[in-house]
C-alpha cells in the first residue's frame, strides 16, 4: 500500500495512519518521504508512506476501507482533474497480485517498500550514577520516573525497545512499568557501547538500532521518525539529528560549548561537530552570522545499522574526539557517513535537578 498527499498533508497523512491502524492493528508504516508530483501540473511535492499489513478481507473489501478513509479526508471524484490530492491510499500488491505497475517502478517507492522489511530497536541506556544529577533516570516527573516517560514516548514508533543500565534499582523500576530492559556492564565509557552489549543480549534481526538517551523525556515520535527516514538512503550507516538556528537567537547562548554545533553537506551528511560555532564567517560581525547563514544544532539522537554498530564500538579513540570531547568525530575520522534529519521541536534534556525543576514546569504547562 503507498499513501499520498499534497493538500494539507500533516492532517490527511495522519488521518490515513490513524484509521488505517484501526481497521488493521498489524500494519506498519514506512517513514515519510517527499516526492515530485507525477502526471499532474501543480507544482506542490507528495508526502508519501508505504505500508503493510495481513488481512482475511478480501481485496474488494480493503478497497473499499481505503476509498472511505480517502472519502473522510474530503477527497472528491474531481479531485485528481484539479490536481488537489488531499489523500490517495492505493493498494499496490495483494497477496501474489501486483497492481499500479508505473507505481511500483518509481524509485521513491521501491525505497518505501525496502524499509517496510528493515526492523528498528530502540535502546535507551540509563546509569545510575551521575556527577551531576545522581539517581536521574528514578527522579520523579509529573508522578511518573523520568525513565519511565522517555520508554513511553519510544514505544510504539519502532518494532521494539528496551532500556539498557547498569544498575539494579533501574531494572526493577522498569519491569515495575511494563518495560523490557537489559542488564549490561559498569565498564562503559559510552551510550554507544552499552547499546551494543545490550543488541548482543537482546538478539533479534534488527537492521538498526536508535539510541535514545535516558534523559530526553520529551523526544517526540516525529524525531524518531526523521532519524528512521534516514536509512531511505541506502548509503547511510549512521544517522543523526539536528535543528536550524533561529535569527533571533542570542549569539552568546549559540557560543556556549555545551551547545554543540554541525555543518553538514549538500545531501545533508555531517561534515563535522564542533562546540565552536562552524562556520566561521569572515569580515562579518558576529551578531550578523545568523542572517547570513544556516548554522545547525546537534541533538544527540543516533540510529546505527547493526553491522556499523558493531564496527565503531572497537575504533579506539580519534584525535579529533579527544579535543572536542564528541564521541561522534572518532566516526566522521574513520571515514564513516552521518546522515543528518531536521527537527524543529524544542525538548528539555534534564542534566541536572534545576532541569528536572524546568521539565515540570514544561509538563504543566503543555498539559502532558
Amino acid at each position: 500500500m503507498c499513501i499520498g498527499s499534497n493538500t494539507e498533508p500533516e492532517k490527511n497523512m495522519s488521518l490515513a495512519v490513524s484509521e488505517l491502524t484501526r481497521h488493521f492493528p498489524n500494519i506498519r508504516f514506512s517513514s515519510e518521504q517527499l516526492s515530485e508530483p507525477m502526471g499532474v501540473l501543480r507544482p506542490d511535492w507528495f508526502r508519501n508512506r508505504a505500508a503493510k499489513f495481513e488481512s482475511d478481507l478480501p481485496y474488494e473489501e480493503v478497497r473499499a476501507i481505503t476509498k472511505e478513509i480517502e472519502c473522510l479526508a474530503g477527497r472528491t471524484p474531481n479531485e485528481k482533474y484539479q490536481e488537489i490530492i488531499k489523500l490517495d491510499v492505493d493498494i499496490l500488491q495483494a497477496g501474489d497480485q501486483r497492481f499500479k505497475e508505473y507505481d511500483w517502478e518509481q524509485p521513491y517507492v521501491q525505497r518505501l517498500l525496502r524499509q517496510l522489511d528493515m526492523r528498528f530497536v530502540g535502546i535507551i541506556p540509563a546509569r545510575y550514577a551521575s556527577t551531576r544529577f545522581p539517581a536521574k533516570p528514578l527522579a520523579i516527573l509529573g508522578g511518573k520516573p523520568v525513565i519511565q516517560r522517555v520508554y513511553e514516548q519510544v514505544s510504539g514508533v519502532l518494532d521494539d525497545a528496551y532500556v539498557a543500565t547498569d544498575d539494579e534499582r533501574i531494572e526493577q523500576v522498569v519491569k515495575t512499568f511494563g518495560g523490557k530492559v537489559v542488564m549490561t556492564s559498569v565498564n562503559h565509557k559510552s551510550g554507544t557501547d552499552r547499546c551494543y552489549e545490550a543488541l548482543t543480549k537482546i538478539g533479534g534481526d534488527f537492521d538498526v538500532v536508535v539510541n535514545i538517551q535516558g534523559d530526553e523525556p520529551f523526544i517526540q515520535p516525529s524525531q524518531l521518525e526523521a532519524v528512521k527516514a534516514c536509512f531511505l538512503d541506502e548509503q547511510t550507516q549512521i544517522a543523526t539529528l539536528g535543528m536550524p538556528l533561529s535569527s533571533k537567537m542570542d549569539f552568546n547562548d549559540i557560543e556556549n560549548p555545551n551547545m554543540v554545533k554541525m555543518v553538514v553537506s549538500a545531501d545533508m551528511k555531517a561534515l563535522y561537530f564542533s562546540r565552536s560555532v562552524i562556520p566561521y564567517q569572515r569580515n562579518r560581525e558576529k551578531q550578523d552570522w545568523l542572517l547570513h547563514h544556516i548554522y545547525y544544532r546537534h541533538i544527540g539522537l543516533y540510529a546505527y545499522r547493526a553491522e556499523v554498530l558493531h564496527e565503531i564500538t572497537s575504533l579506539p579513540q580519534s584525535p579529533l574526539e579527544l579535543a572536542e570531547s564528541l564521541e561522534q568525530l572518532r566516526w566522521l575520522e574513520n571515514g564513516y557517513n552521518i546522515k543528518v534529519g531536521l527537527t524543529d521541536v524544542e525538548t528539555i534534556g534534564i542534566d541536572t535537578p534545576q532541569d528536572l525543576q524546568r521539565a515540570e514546569e514544561f509538563l504543566q504547562q503543555h498539559q502532558l
